[in-house]
């Protein structure tokens, strides 16, 4: 490869459009554009107002994305988390406005706008870069229906007039917003557009060249005076022309706009020099001045603007500025993506060395201030029209306010939020840890309702839990009622955890007088019927259910009626014969017993434990009570193994079959016809019935060869009428 070819393909440029032409290629956008050619169009608006190489690639992905299964993947391995946020960005607000241009006319049009506005400022909350995207993509579009003499639909054209333009007007991004406003013209009023054009035509020649002869003088002037000046026409705006002549009732002979100079200096004192000249050369018109060097318009344009009688007697407008002033009036916003990607080397002759996060943080937080504005400007503008008795427009009004954190994004919360509300939507557990807040830098009672624009810190203790207070209505601390909601919640399960709490100091007394302590609890709430130990003790903590119910389970059963018995038999295994026999690895003759928590049998995995002049007692591998015990010692747990049975007769092992069924006469006796059928031994049994007489649960002990004897066993039992489910403990 050589070097020309390495340096391409390093230009992320060059990169994304070779990753995006395959996709794009042949394809066409809802607008009818060709996806290739329009993001083509998109990069070049970006770049020629200043956007870097990074922005400009950004175009291409934006686009590549609608052909990809999963985009956000895909852009995220080939270019990094930072496109891939922002194709997910653009391409979810690029779904809103679809879907919002694509939708039946009805009423409460302006409403579905606004909110379409407050999506659109969220999201370019998360990634400014998504407003020059957008911003571009649009003119791109409109350029393309200018270009193509294809008809511009009305809802994008008045969508780029309210929206669009004055976005980029309150960012400061000229050339993009006098476009705009100029092409939504055309296309939504074309005949006045074709009117005024005609009048600014037929002066072309004329004006031209007044205003080469006056752009001459005047360079002469500040030359003669030392003052090194660029001076130039100013391009001339139809809209913005239209809009004066329709507003202050001119005559177009008497619209300043359509003679005018721009003077660019090196200084702020180069700036009044200019203007002193100026005024001494030609005669200023009165209440045609303005110094916004002094005081500069909210989005930061600093200038100078004065209105002078030419040497033809004949009105000039003369704008006045800086270098620096005239980069941030071309560019806008766009000025701090060209820093941030200048890096030490600087831009436009501004260094980014030194103080520079703390200027891009500063300029963060300036442009979400304007995005702050541009929208309550258009909600204001929705609540004119509602009030005025259109029916499209009634129920726009403002509900929402829009505060920053200290890293300058905004969080979106109602009317009358308040810190507290604030910090919910942050993150639920620094909700929960509030204690304190500053709002601007002061500390305000956490009541405090807030003011969109205003920059909120949450001050939290470490541990801790929210106020009672915060849910009482009458002090105000929430609006919101997802932050209402965290609340309760935290509430409500701090109340579950001291009603179980409570049931289970209950539940554990009355085991210890029983004497049943090492009793397993999940087993005891499942023979209890309950799915775990903790529901069984919140039904106890809350007085739902009566002890005596564990007590009547873990006492012997009492004698049923007689045509509901069921004949026990000593247990073959006490009585010597068939004693099943269990290895200690590695010794003979020591001391078993099998756990009858458990109840082992073969071919079940078994562990043993050492216990203090008991022997070894010996575990199902699985064994909750085992699994305690040796986190407690695990120096006694050892390995065993089922041995071979001494005697004759075939071992015989002890275990518990649990069974839930229908309550009713008789259900203990047919159960004991099918043990007596198997020949199962039965050598013990518990039996509990619920309140209601529903539901009986029994426990029954049996002595089999193996585990596996028990499988007919229980299918039977699952057969007998009312059995819901048979199972071994």
């Amino acid at each position: 490869m050589t070097e020309g070819m390495t340096e391409g393909m390093a230009d992320p440029v060059q990169r994304a459009r070779a990753f995006a032409e395959p996709l794009l290629a042949g394809q066409v956008l809802d607008t009818g554009e060709d996806a290739y050619a329009h993001a083509d169009g998109t990069a070049e608006v970006l770049r020629h107002i200043g956007g870097g190489p990074a922005l400009c690639a950004a175009a291409y992905l934006v686009y590549a994305g609608d052909f990809l299964q999963r985009p956000e993947e895909v852009v995220h391995k080939a270019f990094g988390e930072s496109y891939a946020s922002l194709v997910t960005l653009t391409r979810k607000l690029v779904q809103i406005q679809r879907a919002a241009r694509n939708a039946p006319p009805g009423e409460g049009l302006q409403g579905q706008q606004t909110e379409r506005v407050r999506k659109m400022l969220l999201a370019f909350s998360r990634d400014l870069r998504v407003v020059l995207l957008r911003l571009a993509s649009r003119l791109q579009t409109l350029r393309w229906h200018a270009a193509s003499k294809r008809p511009c639909p009305e809802a994008l054209a008045t969508e780029s007039l309210q929206v669009f333009a004055p976005l980029a007007n309150r960012l400061g991004i000229w050339q993009i917003k006098w476009e705009l406003e100029d092409l939504s013209f055309r296309f939504l009023q074309p005949q006045e557009y074709q009117r005024i054009a005609q009048l600014v035509d037929e002066k072309r020649a004329e004006r031209e060249q007044g205003v080469a002869a006056a752009r001459e003088a005047l360079a002469a002037l500040l030359a003669g005076a030392g003052l090194r000046a660029d001076v130039q026409g100013r391009p001339k705006h139809l809209y913005s022309i239209w809009k004066k002549m329709q507003g202050k009732q001119l005559p177009f002979e008497r619209v300043f706009d359509t003679r005018a100079l721009r003077v660019v200096v090196d200084d702020v004192p180069a700036c009044y020099m200019a203007l002193a000249r100026v005024h001494e050369a030609w005669a200023p018109v009165d209440g045609e001045f303005d110094d916004y060097i002094a005081r500069p318009k909210p989005n930061g344009y600093q200038s100078l603007h004065t209105v002078v009688r030419g040497a033809d007697g004949r009105p000039l407008e003369v704008q006045i500025r800086t270098r620096a002033m005239h980069e941030h009036a071309e560019h806008g916003v766009a000025a701090h993506w060209m820093y941030k990607e200048a890096g030490v080397k600087g831009y436009a002759g501004v260094s980014a060395a030194g103080e520079f996060e703390d200027r891009v943080a500063e300029a963060r937080k300036a442009v979400l201030r304007e995005l702050l504005a541009w929208e309550r400007d258009f909600s204001a503008q929705g609540q004119g029209q509602a009030a005025s008795g259109g029916a499209a427009a009634r129920g726009v009004e403002s509900d929402r306010i829009y505060v920053f954190t200290p890293q300058a994004t905004i969080i979106d919360l109602p009317v009358g939020g308040t810190p507290v509300d604030f910090a919910y939507a942050l993150h639920t557990d620094l909700g929960h840890r509030c204690r304190g807040a500053k709002v601007d830098g002061a500390m305000v009672p956490l009541s405090t309702p807030l003011q969109s624009g205003q920059t909120v810190e949450v001050v939290a203790v470490k541990e801790g839990g929210p106020s009672m207070d915060w849910l009482n209505p009458e002090l105000h601390y929430l609006a919101s009622p997802r932050a209402k909601a965290k609340v309760r919640a935290w509430f409500n399960a701090e109340q579950m955890a001291q009603t179980v709490a409570r049931g289970r100091e209950a539940v554990e007394k009355l085991l210890q007088r029983l004497g049943s302590t090492a009793l397993e609890r999940q087993a005891l709430a499942e023979r209890l019927g309950f799915k775990s130990a903790e529901a069984l003790f919140e039904v106890v903590g809350k007085d739902e259910y009566s002890l005596r119910n564990i007590e009547n389970l873990l006492k012997p059963a009492e004698p049923g009626p007689e045509d509901d018995k069921l004949h026990l038999h000593r247990s073959r295994a006490e009585a010597g014969g068939g004693r099943g026999g269990v290895l200690v690895v590695g010794m003979d003759s020591l001391l078993t017993t099998l756990g009858k928590c458990c109840r082992p049998a073969p071919p079940d995995a078994i562990c043993g434990f050492v216990t203090r002049g008991k022997g070894v007692a010996v575990h199902r591998a699985d064994c909750s009570n085992l699994r305690q015990m040796a986190q407690t010692s695990p120096g006694r747990v050892i390995e065993v193994a089922w041995g071979k049975p001494g005697g004759d007769k075939a071992a015989v092992y002890p275990m518990d079959v649990v069974i839930e069924a229908a309550d009713r006469g008789g259900l203990l006796r047919d159960i004991g016809e099918v043990f007596a059928k198997e020949k199962v031994n039965v050598t013990g049994v518990n039996t509990q019935s619920a309140k209601d007489g529903s539901t009986a649960w029994m426990t029954f002990t049996v002595e089999a060869t193996d585990a596996a004897r028990l499988g007919p066993v229980l299918a039977h039992l699952a057969r007998v009428p009312g059995v819901r489910h048979a199972r071994r403990r």
